[in-house]
Parts: C-alpha cells; structure tokens; sequence
C-alpha cells in the first residue's frame, strides 16, 4: 500500500496537476494540505473518476485539508481534538480497515507561526503542536499502525535546509518549534524518510520566489510520521521532487511512503 501527502496549494488551481500525479503515482490513500476550498466545491468528480473516494474538511481560501482514498474509510474524524473555539480546517483522520486490522492516517497542516513575534500567530502554532501530541500520545496508546502525514512547516534538524543561517529566525526552524516537535517524535514516532534515507539535500519546499527551485534552495518539512506498529511496515519512502518541474506546481511535492499492508477485497 502506498500513502502519500502533498501540499496541494490550490486544489482548484491544481487539478490537472494533482490528477494526472494521482494517475502516475498511484497512491492507495493521498493526504492533501491547503486544498484552499471549502467542502461543496471541491472539485471530487474530476478525481471520482480516477476510482477514488473524497473526503474534505475544508476551508474558503485557505486552509483545509483531504483525504483521498482507493477504498472507503471506516471512519472519518475532523478537527484537531483539544480546543474546540479553533474553526481554521487544518486535521482531517481516516480509519482504514486492512487485512489484519485498522491502519489510522491523518491528514494535518500544522500552522505556519510567522511572523514568530507575532502575539497570536506563533503561540497559537506551539499550542497546535501540544494539540498533536496529546492526540498521537491518545492514538498510539490504542497499539494500531497510525501515520501522521502532512505540511508540517517544521524544519527538523540544520541539514533539511539549505542554509540554517537564512532560517535562524523563521517560525519553521526556531528551537522552540523543533522541541515541539522532537516532543512529538519522543513519543515514539518514526520519520518515514529519515528511516529510509540519510541523505542531505532532502527537500520537500522551493519557494516561488529568488529562483529558490533552480538554486535547490529549498527545505523539508512535509512528513510522514509513524506509529511503531506503521513503521514495522514501512517498506520505502521518497519524495517525488520532478513534480515541482510541472507546469503551474504547488511549491511543495508529494512525500510518500510504501507499507505491507494488505487491503481487503472491496
């Protein structure tokens, strides 16, 4: 089973791009980020037609987040659990049935933070972190296969940026930032690209701006983010860098990873 996340932004801006990626793929189960649509016009027919099941929490303009799926979840939860005055559409779960069981996989967009002096902005993403892992410290206590994916515009470690110097006092990269996140992954979480790859130049991000793109300056902060009962099942993990050659691409690419799972019969 492959499982995908990707950045989209704009899925109505993006659709050739995301339905002709969808064909070349392959995903099983696709994550979408910033689909920029609220839920009623989502463009589901275009991807309906490619044999997959659509489900949105979505958001007018920005925000919001998908799910696509070549089978039908169990289940489907939306919103981030832990502050429920919180309307931005940023977390949608799906609960698959496979062989053997349940494998759960969210589908998240972790606010961006910046500016980081910015009173609302920052605090209100450190306290969306907390959010996350008291969710994942709730899920991982069930014991099923469990993949966090998505844009977590967070840099973990100096090497997934271009240059740290330049990203010293962004939101993505500041210390507080990565401690929430290294929380996260103490819970015993395992990043699906750094388990399969230790390369440096693993980018997920070119701005559009300063020929970011052609420069290869760019950064990783889309993740697929494990349970130990997913990553026993990992099997590989890359990032699909040619998308961002397209035609009109979004400035992030698909992150996705294979797994043995194996889906029940329709």
């Amino acid at each position: 089973m492959k499982i995908a996340t990707w950045n989209i932004n704009g899925v109505k801006a993006r659709i050739e791009n995301l339905c002709e990626w969808l064909k070349t793929s392959d995903p099983d189960i696709a994550c979408l980020q910033e689909i920029k649509s609220v839920d009623e016009t989502f463009p589901r027919l275009e991807i309906e037609a490619l044999g997959y099941h659509v489900e949105t929490h979505g958001q007018k303009g920005f925000n919001g987040v998908a799910l696509l799926s070549k089978f039908r979840p169990d289940e489907v939860h939306r919103g981030l659990p832990g502050d429920e005055t919180d309307e931005q559409a940023r977390f949608i779960e799906g609960v698959f049935s496979v062989a053997g069981g349940v494998v759960r996989v969210c589908s998240l967009y972790l606010p961006n933070g910046n500016p980081a002096d910015d009173p609302v902005k920052y605090p209100y993403k450190l306290s969306w972190m907390e959010r996350l892992r008291a969710f994942a410290e709730e899920r991982l206590a069930l014991e099923e296969p469990l993949i966090l994916a998505g844009d977590y515009n967070v840099i973990p470690e100096p090497y997934d940026c271009y240059d740290p110097m330049a990203w010293a006092g962004d939101a993505l990269f500041l210390p507080q930032t990565r401690q929430a996140f290294r929380r996260l992954e103490n819970l015993g979480l395992t990043d699906a690209i750094r388990a399969t790859n230790d390369e440096r130049q693993l980018y997920s991000f070119w701005d559009y701006q300063a020929g970011a793109w052609p420069k290869n300056n760019g950064i990783r902060i889309d993740h697929l983010m494990l349970s130990p009962e997913a990553s026993d099942r990992l099997v590989s993990a890359q990032i699909e860098k040619h998308v961002r050659s397209w035609e009109k691409p979004s400035d992030h690419v698909p992150v996705t990873a294979r797994f043995a799972f194996d889906r029940l019969p329709q």
